[in-house]
């Protein structure tokens, strides 16, 4: 498995609106997207700096994992996606290193990426996603 560099660090929160502020009028950042990804429950929004992204997860489900999460923890850190070239080899690979999976393969994520996730029970937890728009099945 080969990761070239940390695609996004994804931050749960309450509401992108008021969160944005934060990244748009302190930082500097400017949200160049947002969209809803209607099977994982999720509105995200994402900024750049440098080659890395920020991504804001917003819950548009009370169900949603990520209405759970906050839920649990409260706004705040949710993962940390690393780009690959292959999403499904590296779930194997991870698979094979005893890593406990959420996807088995990867599946459609925001911003045109394929992903995957780890489950934090065997990352130290944190959720761990692999990313990858290459589109290689």
């Amino acid at each position: 498995m080969y990761m070239s560099h940390i695609d996004h660090i994804g931050f749960a929160v309450r509401s992108i609106e008021e969160s944005r502020k934060y990244y748009e009028n302190v930082l500097g950042l400017e949200c160049y997207k947002i969209e809803e990804v209607p099977d994982q429950k999720v509105k995200t929004a994402f900024f750049k700096i440098g080659h890395t992204k920020i991504e804001l997860l917003e819950a548009t489900d009370p169900e949603s994992p990520v209405a759970k999460f906050i839920e649990k923890k409260g706004p705040g850190f949710h993962h940390i996606a690393y780009f690959v070239d292959n999403v499904n080899e590296a779930l194997m690979i991870a698979e094979d290193r005893d890593c406990q999976l959420i996807d088995k393969r990867y599946r459609k994520g925001a911003d045109g990426m394929d992903i995957g996730f780890i489950h934090p029970k065997s990352s130290d937890g944190i959720l761990t996603e692999f990313c990858s728009n290459k589109f290689v099945l």
